[in-house]
């Protein structure tokens, strides 16, 4: 299975769920998840999705990401 890094503005859980109902509605709840203890606060991504995709799913919710 493909993985997609992206380093993000998430900062935290508060964060995380505001993002959510966007992230889950791209990929699935299953498919993703933020390292809040990476100073990048990177999302990883497991599957093939369209990154563009993804990063207008995080703006969306008020946030930026970086494709790595």
């Amino acid at each position: 299975m493909d993985t997609i890094k992206f380093n993000t503005t998430i900062k935290c859980s508060g964060c995380i769920a505001n993002v959510t109902p966007h992230l889950d509605k791209v990929v699935g709840h299953e498919n993703w998840q933020v390292d809040l203890k990476n100073p990048n606060k990177e999302l990883t991504i497991k599957g093939n999705f369209n990154k563009e995709e993804i990063i207008a799913a995080v703006q969306k919710a008020g946030y930026k990401a970086e494709a790595l």
